[in-house]
């Protein structure tokens, strides 16, 4: 791995303080606050550290109560909710100064054989076609490479975003490492694309944005060193708040994973 997927890595490793309680250490992005994607994997790292290796997460539901602090690490409390014939269940607490800041569900499911439907991933330019998206200025050495596809939306459709992905470097064959690195990587990209139809970019001065909650569905293992696309769109805005899903796929076009997500979008000024 190279020094940059390496500390993200560490990252989502997580200190075991107690039974069901972890510490995490913070990346601070240059961003207003704690970037949700790393909250999203660290508790789903936490969450998996309290499962038997057989069962894997196929979903997670969270919501964000707080802004987080990234000169602080967070520490994680986990509830064994549930542990079930077929499914187990844990809630998670991540938690800063004394006060939580996120809490979220995630439910394990061991392998099993079923009905097997999806739809047809969309048709698409490949990544290595495409320019690379230069995310130096606001990202200093962030292994995560971004290959845009579409940011657009037409009269009466909704807002869409397309985009390839990957962790630029080597990962152990570890099928939970790969889900803590999704759940970090799906964070970015996802509420902006309910912009799109307003011409306001992520750093316009009279734009209040932040996520409120965030969902993310597993639905096959995933190498997230290998390209993904995002398949983005915002069919809803109003009061304030977007709503926004996505749909990711593999290089097979198989999909992998889905995820929706509402956020803050507030105008403190009026837009020019």
């Amino acid at each position: 791995m190279n020094d940059a997927l390496n500390a993200l890595v560490d990252l989502l490793g997580l200190e075991p303080l107690e039974e069901n309680l972890f510490r995490g250490r913070s990346q601070d992005l240059g961003l207003p606050q704690l970037f949700g994607g790393q909250v999203l994997g660290q508790a789903l790292s936490a969450a998996t550290h309290t499962v038997d290796a057989s069962r894997r997460v196929h979903s997670l539901h969270g919501y964000f109560l707080r802004p987080g602090d990234a000169s602080r690490p967070v520490v994680y409390q986990v509830d064994a909710v549930r542990d079930g014939r077929s499914f187990t269940t844990r809630r998670v607490t991540a938690i800063q100064k004394g006060r939580p800041i996120f809490f979220c569900s995630a439910s394990f499911h061991g392998e099993e054989m079923g009905l097997d439907h999806q739809p047809q991933m969309p048709d698409v330019p490949a990544p290595e076609t495409l320019d690379e998206a230069d995310l130096s200025l606001r990202f200093p050495g962030h292994p995560i490479e971004f290959r845009h596809v579409l940011d657009a939306s037409e009269p009466g459709q909704p807002a869409r975003k397309r985009l390839w992905f990957r962790l630029a470097g080597e990962l152990p064959e570890d099928p939970a490492l790969h889900r803590y690195l999704l759940a970090y990587s799906s964070d970015f990209n996802l509420l902006t694309t309910g912009l799109v139809p307003h011409d306001i970019g992520f750093g316009d001065p009279g734009l209040q944005i932040a996520s409120l909650d965030h969902a993310l569905w597993f639905h096959r293992d995933v190498r997230v060193n290998d390209w993904l696309l995002y398949d983005m769109d915002s069919p809803w805005a109003g009061g304030a708040r977007a709503f926004t899903r996505g749909s990711i796929y593999d290089r097979q076009g198989r999909l992998v994973a889905s995820s929706a997500q509402e956020g803050l979008t507030r105008l403190r000024a009026p837009h020019q």
